[in-house]
């Protein structure tokens, strides 16, 4: 997006129902707390590693936090499923991916806001070439690798991409 800071994109706002009820600069959503869309997209590669990421310290929510999703906002207009994909392959760096499956939605409510967060998952079986003013540092790890980071503690994880991880393992639960 030449020419236009990651501040002044516009988004659209949306309700508890996620019906579209205006829009805003996503700077005015962020300082005003307004509901918006955002996707998830956990992407494994080919042995099934979970990709895992430190945010860059210039993101405007949760700088330099870890995390184990690609994803981000939509902006005005934008499908959750057309998001999906122009994030997985803007975060990974790759090109041609299939296009990622959606698993389920729900309102995240929680530190930095709240937003509509669509939890899809996608196989990355290339190799990626993650986008420098997003990711600071990356790893495929295993879930066991994954859930031993989290409860660790030493890392700081985003509280969105937390939250989903813990209601993806529900669903995936559900699921068997």
């Amino acid at each position: 997006m030449t020419g236009v800071s990651a501040a002044d994109e516009v988004l659209d706002v949306v309700d508890r129902d996620d019906r579209v009820v205006g829009r805003a600069p996503r700077g005015e959503v962020y300082a005003r707390g307004l509901i918006h869309r955002c996707v998830f997209v956990q992407a494994r590669d080919a042995e099934g590693r979970i990709f895992v990421h430190r945010r860059t310290a210039s993101k405007l929510v949760f700088p330099s936090y870890y995390d184990m999703f690609v994803g981000g906002v939509l902006g005005a207009g934008e499908a959750y499923a057309e998001a999906a994909l122009r994030e997985a392959e803007e975060e990974l760096g790759v090109h041609g991916l299939p296009q990622p499956e959606p698993l389920f939605k729900f309102l995240y409510e929680g530190p930095g806001g709240a937003w509509w967060s669509y939890v899809h998952e996608v196989r990355c079986e290339t190799v990626v070439r993650p986008q420098e003013s997003e990711v600071a540092w990356h790893a495929f790890l295993t879930d066991e690798e994954l859930a031993g980071r989290i409860a660790g503690g030493e890392w700081p994880w985003v509280p969105d991409g937390l939250e989903a991880h813990r209601r993806l393992a529900e669903y995936r639960q559900r699921e068997a």
